[in-house]
């Protein structure tokens, strides 16, 4: 069974929304439903809460004495009441995880969280459990610190909220040691994917509407090349005027003296005259 609770943040209203908080704000939600009351406690170094339950008394703790010093507090609760790694939850903020997701973890490493690498130094052991809150990454690792100390945005907190509220459901299996079934419930209780709107019916067609994705532009037809009868036609009326014959089969071409080579000219006389402009060659 778990017998403390932890919540992991930094103490301070000016600390108190940013996204490194968010085991803070988990541990008020499980002390608000076990109508609990936290309390400054000096040989802790945080805020208490002591809870009485069927199955024993349980601990809720807030350290206080900044992330990175996270497991005096820890230990010093942990070894008094004689509490072992495996009956404390850690609940704190994951990086890994988009905000309204969680996951329910026993043992690892710290995966660089500096609240974790102290708890670990300080009890000795990495077997206590941990409750990961999802609150998203930055994407680049140079921006990770001013992230988790900035303000989540709207919608994020919304969602980190509404993770925290369904969390609750697996506090009972918590306290009486069914880690099988709060993992369940914790790792099942994803928020539904928003359904994508359905197309409304085009009135009096009963066809329903397309997607209001931009349509591709419609554009005009390439033209069509000329038959080749009609090339030759041109081609013959060009170069009747020009001086050139147009011999089939063959592979010479009459080349009247100092004008173009026949093939070059012949291009162009023929676009001349597919463009209505008739020019005389030139000598």
């Amino acid at each position: 069974m778990i017998r403390l609770m932890v919540g992991l943040g930094n103490p301070g209203p000016e600390y108190e929304a940013t996204r490194h908080n968010a085991g803070f704000w988990w541990v008020d939600a499980v002390a608000r439903q076990l109508k609990a009351s936290l309390h400054a406690e000096r040989a802790y170094h945080g805020l208490v809460a002591r809870v009485n339950t069927p199955v024993g008394p349980v601990w809720l703790l807030e350290p206080q004495t900044y992330m990175n010093v996270s497991g005096k507090s820890v230990a010093a609760l942990a070894r008094f009441f004689k509490i072992a790694p495996e009956e404390i939850l850690v609940a704190h903020d994951e990086l890994d995880l988009p905000p309204g997701e969680m996951k329910l973890k026993q043992g690892g490493g710290h995966a660089g969280h500096n609240g974790l690498r102290d708890i670990h130094a300080q009890l000795g052991s990495t077997d206590y459990w941990r409750l990961r809150l999802g609150i998203g990454h930055p994407g680049v690792k140079a921006e990770v610190a001013n992230y988790v100390l900035g303000k989540p945005t709207r919608e994020h907190r919304e969602a980190i909220d509404a993770c925290i509220v369904r969390s609750l459901t697996a506090v009972d299996a918590l306290l009486s040691g069914d880690m099988s079934k709060a993992t369940l419930r914790l790792h099942t209780s994803k928020p539904p994917r928003p359904k994508p709107p359905r197309p409304v019916a085009v009135a009096g067609t009963g066809v329903p509407a397309a997607a209001d994705a931009p349509r591709r532009p419609i554009l005009p037809a390439a033209p069509r090349p000329p038959p080749r009868a009609i090339l030759h036609e041109a081609w013959d009326a060009v170069t009747a005027g020009a001086g050139l014959v147009r011999r089939r089969g063959t592979a010479g071409r009459q080349r009247p003296g100092g004008c173009l080579p026949l093939r070059r000219r012949r291009t162009q006389l023929l676009a001349a005259a597919l463009c209505g402009r008739a020019h005389a060659p030139r000598r």
